[in-house]
C-alpha cells in the first residue's frame, strides 16, 4: 500500500533527508600526469593501489581514513608492519578490507575492483607504463570507474603539494589538504630559510637505499626523492650525477673513491620481505639500540672501507617510507640536523612530527624512525 497525503510527504522527506547527504557532484580532476579525469565527488568508495597510501589519506580523515576505502593493495603489512598494526588494532576491521595485487606486476585484479563498485582507483605514477600496457584506464572507463594518478615517490619534492591537492578534492577535505600543505611548506622553512641566511659548505653525502636488504651494494637515489631531500637540506647528492633518474645504483668504488662526509642509509623493519635481514629496523615505535646495532655492521661492508663518514661516526639511518608519502618534510629536517648540527641544534624533527600526528593524524606519535651512529 503506497503512502498518501501527510504520510507521503513524510515519507518522501525522510527519503530525500537520508539520501542528500551521499550525492555526489561531478567534478574534472586533473591528476599529477596532467589528465583531465571525471569523478564524482566527494567519493564514497575508493581502491588504493597500493596500501601505503594510507599515510596521505590518513592525513586528511583524522577520525577514520579507512571510512571509504574498498579495497588496496596487500603492500602494508610487509614495507611497514609497525604502522599496519597500529591501524589494525585502532581499525580492526581493515583486516576484512578486500586486498588486491599490483598494477606493475600484473597481479591486479580488475574483475575483483569492478565488483567492488569503487567511485575512484588511486595509482601512483610510477605504476602508468604497466596501467597504460595492459589498457587498465580503458577497461575500467567502460565500467565507468575512473582512475587518478597521485605521486609521493617518483618526483616527491614536486608533486606531493598537487598530489594532496587531488586526494582533498576527491575526499571533500581540501581545507584540511590546504592546512597539511601549509604545515608542510613551514616546516621545510625553517631549514631553507636557515641554509640561505648562513650559506655553510655542503658536505659529500651518500645516501643509500634500503641498505642491508640484500648482499648488493648500494642503491641510492638520483635528484628526485632522498637525493633532493638531502640537498634541501644542505648537502651534496653523491649520486646526483651518477643515477640519471629517481633511482638506481652506485658502485661500491665509487662511494670509496668518492669519500663522502656523511652516509644515510635507509631501513624498515621488512621481517616480512628478507628475514632474519641485514636491513636497520627504523620505524613506529622501533627498537633503537637493535636499529644502532645493525647500522654499525653495515658499516664493515668493503663499499665503506676508510671513508670519512666512517672515521667520523657520521653514519646515520632513516624510516625508508618518508620516500614515499606526504611527511618527508620531517626526513628533511632530520637529515639537515646530522650534517649541520651546530646551525641546526634548536630544530627538533621529533617535536614536528609529534605535532604532525596531534593536527592530522589518528595514531599517537611513536619515535624510532631516526638512528645515528653519533647517538650514545
Amino acid at each position: 500500500m503506497r503512502p498518501t497525503g501527510k504520510s507521503a510527504m513524510l515519507a518522501v522527506g525522510l527519503f530525500v533527508s537520508t539520501v542528500l547527504p551521499a550525492l555526489a557532484d561531478p567534478a574534472i580532476v586533473e591528476d599529477v600526469t596532467g589528465r583531465e579525469v571525471e569523478v564524482n565527488v566527494p567519493v564514497r568508495h575508493v581502491i588504493l593501489g597500493e596500501g601505503r597510501q594510507i599515510y596521505f589519506l590518513a592525513a586528511l580523515d583524522k577520525e577514520n581514513p579507512f571510512q571509504h576505502v574498498v579495497g588496496w593493495r596487500d603492500d602494508l603489512p610487509k614495507a611497514d608492519p609497525e604502522s599496519y598494526a597500529a591501524y589494525l588494532e585502532k581499525y580492526p576491521d581493515i583486516a576484512k578490507l578486500p586486498t588486491f595485487g599490483g598494477m606493475k606486476d600484473g597481479t591486479f585484479d580488475i574483475e575483483q575492483a569492478v565488483a567492488l563498485k569503487p567511485d575512484v582507483i588511486l595509482m601512483n605514477v610510477d605504476a602508468k607504463t604497466a596501467t597504460e600496457e595492459a589498457g587498465y584506464i580503458e577497461k575500467l572507463a567502460k565500467v565507468g570507474i575512473p582512475l587518478v594518478y597521485v605521486d609521493f615517490r617518483e618526483k616527491p619534492m614536486e608533486n606531493t603539494e598537487p598530489s594532496m591537492r587531488i586526494m582533498g578534492t576527491l575526499m571533500g577535505k581540501e581545507k584540511v589538504a590546504e592546512d597539511f600543505i601549509t604545515f608542510r611548506a613551514e616546516a621545510i622553512k625553517q631549514v631553507t630559510d636557515v641554509l640561505e641566511k648562513n650559506k655553510p659548505a655542503k658536505p659529500l653525502v651518500f645516501m643509500e637505499r634500503a641498505g642491508g636488504y640484500s648482499d648488493d651494494c648500494c642503491m641510492s637515489f638520483g635528484n628526485e626523492n632522498f637525493g633532493r631531500m638531502v640537498e634541501l637540506a644542505g648537502g651534496t647528492n653523491l649520486a646526483k650525477n651518477i643515477i640519471p633518474g629517481t633511482f638506481g645504483t652506485v658502485n661500491p668504488e665509487q662511494i670509496i673513491a668518492s669519500n663522502p662526509d656523511q652516509v644515510i642509509i635507509t631501513g624498515g623493519m621488512w621481517e616480512g620481505y628478507v628475514p632474519g635481514g641485514a636491513w636497520v629496523g627504523v620505524g613506529y615505535g622501533a627498537d633503537t639500540a637493535e636499529a644502532h646495532r645493525k647500522l654499525e655492521n653495515l658499516t664493515k661492508r668493503p663499499a665503506f672501507t676508510g671513508i670519512k663518514a666512517v672515521k667520523d661516526g657520521n653514519v646515520h639511518a632513516i624510516w625508508h617510507q618518508f620516500y614515499n608519502n606526504p611527511y618527508q618534510f620531517v626526513a628533511i629536517q632530520q637529515i639537515a640536523k646530522w650534517l649541520h648540527p651546530d646551525l641546526f641544534k634548536d630544530l627538533d624533527p621529533e617535536a614536528t612530527f609529534k605535532e604532525l600526528h596531534a593536527r592530522f593524524l589518528p595514531l599517537d606519535y611513536k619515535a624510532g624512525y631516526f638512528v645515528s651512529l653519533k647517538d650514545k
